[in-house]
């Protein structure tokens, strides 16, 4: 069944209470338009307009929203934090059919892209440039004036992540001398739209806890806005070292079913941190061979097994150890280590100190 919803604008200062959604690879200019059509939605427009450098008067420096996936038939929130300089952005969303957003942008910004789950495709005008990410995969993107298509495909959960900089802003970060980067600055000078890199890249297990450190921040005020602009810089330097270091590699995809058990494995792991399993035993509880396993998992997640699986456990291991009710040794032992000193050493030698100096 068609329905038609009417045009409505959102405006700086103002609280939507009917819910909306945006996609915040357009979400970057003073004054957007978004036009969502599904089975369901004949015309839906969204104008949202930000503030000159995203800068803001309230707390902190500092404006959050959240909207509803509901408006465009899936279901989900989209939550934006924008403070100067910089405009947070994640999606969790789910629609129930195929869904476009076609859209346009009137100002021109670097985005740090993360698709954590799911597929997404966008398309810029008369098909000049496409832009598609897998699971797991991120890159950075310079547009201006940017117009286009975004397709959501139906059932799938997509799971998006993004920051947007301002171009000058970001240009403060990036090295001189080496090539990839001075063409890169190049095309922001030029306003041309520009992937920095022409593969994407695996999150690694850092990248995924600097997201998660942004995402789950409960502080307030000028205390948040200072506590995420750091997260942010980490995790650009991140980014940039991760595509210096391997410009020259060829990232190859893999087949679905082999990428659907990489996954598999990434969230058996973590589900069972105490678990002694070896490669081997990992290989055959999914289905595929020791080799595969080594080489399809660092391929897809940047890291080898073991590596991530520490990393896991030594990151939750770091949280728990804030409740004092529980000891050391029972930490130790969540994480698989029967013997608490083995654990005191793997903790420091990852972090620089002992877990006794956290508590």
């Amino acid at each position: 069944m068609h329905h038609k919803v009417l045009p409505y604008t959102t405006r700086e200062g103002e609280n939507d209470t009917r819910g909306g959604m945006n996609h915040s690879i357009t979400s970057y200019n003073r004054q957007m338009k978004v036009k969502l059509q599904s089975k369901d939605l004949e015309e839906l427009f969204i104008e949202k307009c930000y503030p000159d450098s995203f800068s803001t008067t309230h707390d902190g420096g500092i404006k959050e929203r959240v909207y509803s996936a509901e408006l465009i038939g899936g279901h989900g929130t989209y939550r934006e934090v924008f403070m100067e300089n910089i405009l947070i952005s994640y999606g969790d969303m789910q629609m129930k059919n195929q869904t476009e957003i076609v859209f346009d942008s009137y100002m021109e910004t670097v985005e740090m892209h993360f698709a954590l789950k799911g597929k997404t495709y966008a398309e810029e005008c008369a098909g000049q440039q496409t832009f598609t990410f897998d699971c797991n995969q991120h890159n950075i993107l310079y547009a201006s004036h940017f117009s286009g298509r975004m397709l959501y495909p139906p059932i799938q959960n997509v799971k998006i992540f993004e920051i947007n900089l301002l171009p000058d802003f970001f240009k403060r970060f990036l090295p001189e001398g080496e090539k990839m980067f001075t063409d890169f600055i190049k095309s922001i000078d030029r306003q041309q739209t520009k992937l920095f890199s022409p593969h994407h890249y695996p999150i690694t297990p850092e990248m995924h806890w600097l997201i998660q450190d942004i995402l789950n921040c409960d502080r307030k005020g000028l205390f948040k806005r200072l506590f995420l602009e750091a997260k942010v810089t980490e995790l650009l330097l991140l980014q940039l070292e991760q595509i210096s270091a391997s410009k020259k590699t060829m990232h190859q995809s893999l087949k679905k079913v082999e990428l659907e058990k990489i996954h598999a494995v990434k969230d058996h792991l973590k589900q069972h941190l105490d678990e002694p399993y070896t490669i081997l035993e990992l290989a055959h509880l999914f289905g595929t061979n020791e080799y595969s396993l080594k080489k399809n998992f660092k391929a897809t997640f940047g890291t080898t097994i073991f590596n991530y699986w520490n990393a896991i456990k030594m990151n939750h291991a770091k949280q728990m150890l804030l409740d004092e009710s529980v000891t050391i040794r029972e930490i130790a032992d969540q994480v698989g280590y029967k013997n608490p000193q083995h654990f005191s050493t793997a903790f420091k030698k990852r972090f620089g100190y002992s877990p006794s100096q956290v508590r």
